[in-house]
């Protein structure tokens, strides 16, 4: 199997590692440390070599940073971690603090009364959060000052950095060749007065060159930094063991290949301007070459815009992942209607037979994230993920999430369904409806071009905000093809204020989640189109609109029909239809009996 269910997070061990990192803080002379979840490439997900705010604290969520003090260590986490932070970390020596709530900054002036040094890797932070956190620092006294690595220095066993190997990404599935990209992208640096633009993202590298890894288990990138010049050559800097023949040949002449321990002096090396993203290089990226005197030209990321677009390959592909998922997904949904109500099923097992389904598809090369199958109060841990300690029964009157995704070479699924076992209360059937309510809502929407993601958030919530009920995270993330499956800068969150366009592939996964209770979510992916004009629409306006990319049933012994508006209604009973036509042919005949039955209309 691709997921394992040990547990990783050990409280037990954090205070005698905090001690050490304080000892080693009060040698070096400062007063505190930021011990954040990234790592140098500023990813999400990061390698064993780079689980520095695991190994301190005992928290494994994908978001979150620590700032040791002297007298406290505040672990800051957002509303997704919350109740899961709780459990994982020694509350009697670390501090959960909720984030961004609290500005670190804020927390700094409260704890630092007298000022004081704090110390962060210059490696692990990008210049924007490092200005802006000295910028609201200004006057209190609080010094951030560069520094070594001080987790680096007291964990003896630390895992060394990956070596996964990489492959060549099909023409087929990419539908633009990397030539043409370096070509394209090579030219905009140009017009722009740049010589070269610095890439640090392994996603980006991975998408403009065609190439995928095997670094960090469930998304297949490649650890790596590039530096792209205005002529659309580029230089590579990888551990060259990590390729093969074929894809060395498949690079070309037009790719230097250099080592990881290169990268610092040929940065130094170059002649400016040269582009550098402030939000997502690492701080020290920027301080080698102004300590090298390179003119550093503040721009995006020039792949990013781009890869968020899907190109009409990319989205074929992630359709036709989407409806082989769907089946397995649909397999793996008749087989718990079956299993589940007969007692002895736990959430291992769940998660254990979903995979079984989508590796029986035999086209699946990784999980996209670690499933998440909650029951009853687990359900309402945002990011569960089950383990051999946490392991519960599935029992009657209990509701299940499962967030799960997969792999394939020609797209990325991500899926959530929440699932009955039995009756349940009056209460569970209306929260799931209003969150139902918000994802139909999200899916029917027609918006003018230039409307962002902050602008639909709110609509996913307008049944729950009626009833005084809310959920802490956004409403829908980007996906990458055959890449991340948290992509962005395309979101559908009240942060958000990056246009949607024609292309860009999102979540749409609304909830609600009682702490000790239950949890709901329902999540489908969706791609922007541009829609068509309606009858006595405004000729000139330009709208868009999303199509759905999942398709899998809703149980509806969750739904309160009599609470659906008409439009409501239509949308769910067409929806069901097209889960019957597209998936049904590609189903057991068992499965497709009981999709039959699970997509009656309402």
């Amino acid at each position: 199997m691709f997921q394992t269910f040990n547990t990783t997070a050990r409280p037990e061990q954090g205070p005698s590692r905090l001690a050490a990192l304080r000892d080693k803080l009060s040698r070096a002379g400062v007063d505190g440390f930021f011990v954040p979840r990234a790592d140098v490439y500023q990813g999400e997900y990061v390698a064993p070599h780079d689980e520095r705010l695991l190994w301190l604290t005992g928290f494994t969520g994908s978001a979150g940073f620590c700032i040791v003090l002297p007298e406290i260590a505040g672990v800051f986490v957002d509303g997704r971690y919350r109740t899961q932070v709780k459990a994982q970390v020694d509350l009697g020596h670390f501090t959960p603090v909720n984030w961004p709530e609290v500005k670190p900054a804020e927390w700094l002036k409260e704890m630092l009364p007298n000022g004081g040094r704090v110390a962060f890797d210059p490696w692990l932070h990008t210049e924007k959060e490092i200005s802006d956190l000295r910028a609201a620092l200004e006057g209190s006294g609080v010094e951030l000052c560069d520094s070594m690595n001080f987790i680096d220095e007291i964990w003896a066993d630390q895992p060394a950095p990956p070596r996964g190997k990489v492959r060549v990404h099909p023409l087929d599935y990419a539908g633009e060749s990397a030539a043409e990209k370096r070509a394209r992208l090579g030219d905009e640096l140009s017009r722009a007065g740049q010589t070269a633009a610095v890439l640090t993202l392994p996603d980006s590298i991975s998408w403009l060159l065609n190439i995928r890894g095997a670094d960090i288990p469930r998304n297949p990138v490649v650890h790596a930094f590039a530096i792209l010049d205005a002529g659309g050559h580029a230089a590579l800097f990888v551990d060259e063991g990590k390729l093969s023949e074929a894809v060395l040949a498949h690079l070309g002449p037009d790719i230097t290949i250099r080592p990881p321990d290169a990268f610092a002096d040929a940065l130094r090396a170059l002649e400016g301007p040269v582009r550098v993203d402030r939000a997502t290089a690492p701080l020290a990226v920027s301080q080698e070459l102004k300590a090298a005197g390179v003119t550093v030209a503040w721009g995006q990321d020039p792949c990013i815009m781009p890869k968020a677009r899907k190109n009409k390959a990319e989205i074929a592909g992630m359709a036709e992942a989407h409806l082989r998922d769907g089946a397995a997904m649909v397999e793996f949904l008749a087989w718990f209607d079956q299993e589940a109500p007969k007692g002895g099923l736990t959430e291992i097992a769940a998660v254990r037979a979903l995979e079984s389904f989508r590796r029986a598809t035999n086209a699946l090369e990784d999980i996209s994230f670690e499933t998440i199958c909650g029951t009853g109060p687990n359900g309402a841990i945002m990011h569960y993920r089950v383990t051999e300690d946490s392991d519960q029964p599935i029992r009657s009157g209990d509701i299940v999430v499962i967030d799960s995704g997969g792999q394939y070479l020609d797209g990325t699924t991500d899926i959530t369904r929440t699932v009955s076992v039995g009756p349940v209360d009056t209460e569970v059937r209306a929260c799931f409806t209003r969150v139902l309510q918000g994802m139909i809502a999200i899916s029917r929407l027609r918006w003018p071009r230039g409307v962002a993601g902050a602008h639909l958030d709110s609509l996913a919530r307008y049944n729950l905000w009626l009833a005084g009920q809310d959920f802490d995270h956004g409403t829908g993330h980007g996906v990458g093809a055959f890449l991340c499956v948290h992509e962005g800068p395309q979101r559908l969150s009240r942060v958000s204020d990056v246009p949607l366009e024609p292309g860009m592939i999102l979540s749409n996964e609304p909830g609600y989640y009682r702490e000790g209770a239950f949890g709901i979510r329902i999540e489908n992916l969706v791609v922007v189109k541009d829609a068509l004009p309606l009858p006595g629409g405004d000729a000139h306006r330009k709208m868009l609109c999303f199509e759905t990319l999942t398709f899998a049933p809703i149980d509806l012994r969750l739904v309160d029909a009599t609470a659906l508006s008409a439009g409501d209604r239509e949308w769910l009973n067409a929806y069901h239809a097209e889960v019957r036509n597209r998936i049904g042919p590609r189903l057991s005949d068992d499965a497709r009996r009981w999709l039959e039955a699970a997509t009656s209309a309402v």
